[in-house]
């Protein structure tokens, strides 16, 4: 019996992911760990106001947080949430990301366009992954405040001198160090896997946030030393920036997310199709005679 005529049947289109191609995930050295660095350095002098503004906010919560600690008396969460600006960091960094994206395209940077991250295709999957690791910081944070009253109970110290003491001078607190920091430790590795290169991936291919994570996944596997080595720099970096009372994060914060950019560029290689953004709608420019007629756009153009 013939087999019908295939040009008789409509064919099923194919899943959208099997037509793009995987990322290409490259090998690289601790020499080009150091010339993110550099580059992420060189985008910080180059916007250096925007970059603050941008990241104004890490040193007040900072502040927030020290006051809060002080006052409510939970000093021992003190440390895990300044560790936890590490979970949190590759997400509030999209803007820092956007203004290294036009700086290498000798595009305008300013602030404004640092927003423009709204825009993306991607931002749906951004937010997702952003929630992931704002649900990991939370669980970091109950689980720090669980291996504390394992240790000591619930009675709280009486100040930072009590709980220097109880940490450094008992069994207890070298116990409270010795598994905070390697719960610590599988917590931010967790993090790096899946949020290394996810954003700037997002933002610079629309990528899903599986996608997304996925690639983050096949890059620190297939570079275990330098990735490591920047997971080493990002906290050494963060625990600089938080001893002034967190007033350093204002230059950290910039710095890692400008040259987490530039790492995932060294780690990804170029999208040999890009798919541009579309540009940004003119404003039409308004005076104040206009308001509060502005605020109802549709009645000026029914001209009533």
């Amino acid at each position: 019996m013939a087999t019908p005529y295939p040009g008789n049947v409509t064919p099923m289109a194919p899943p959208a992911q099997d037509n793009a191609a995987a990322p290409i995930v490259r090998t690289i050295g601790l020499s080009d760990v150091h010339q993110a660095l550099r580059l992420g350095w060189e985008d910080f002098k180059a916007v250096p106001s925007h970059a603050i503004i941008l990241c104004v906010i890490y040193p007040v919560l900072g502040l927030v947080i020290a006051r809060t600690v002080l006052g409510y008396s939970v000093l021992p969460l003190l440390f895990p949430l300044a560790a936890g600006f590490a979970l949190l960091g590759p997400f509030a960094a999209l803007g820092l990301y956007e203004l290294s994206r036009r700086r290498e395209a000798r595009q305008q940077a300013s602030a404004w366009d640092a927003v423009d991250v709204l825009r993306s295709p991607s931002f749906g999957a951004m937010l997702g992954l952003g929630t992931l690791l704002l649900a990991l910081f939370v669980t970091w944070v109950a689980t720090a405040q669980a291996i504390y009253v394992a240790a000591f109970g619930y009675e709280a110290a009486a100040g930072i001198p009590d709980f220097a003491s109880r940490v450094l001078t008992t069994p207890q607190g070298w116990w409270l160090i010795v598994v905070g920091c390697g719960t610590g430790f599988l917590f931010a590795l967790l993090a790096l896997c899946v949020s290394v290169v996810s954003f700037p991936l997002m933002l610079d291919r629309h990528a899903g946030v599986g996608d997304a994570m996925v690639t983050s996944i096949r890059a620190v596997a297939r570079n275990p030393v330098p990735m490591a080595t920047w997971g080493l720099i990002v906290a050494a970096l963060l625990v600089l920036g938080s001893l002034p009372l967190f007033l350093g994060l204002a230059v950290v914060i910039p710095l890692l997310g400008h040259a987490t950019w530039h790492l995932y560029r060294k780690v990804i290689a170029p999208d040999p199709n890009p798919r541009p953004i579309p540009p940004r709608p003119q404003r039409e420019r308004r005076s104040a005679a206009d308001f509060p007629a502005a605020l109802f756009p549709w009645r000026r153009k029914d001209g009533a």
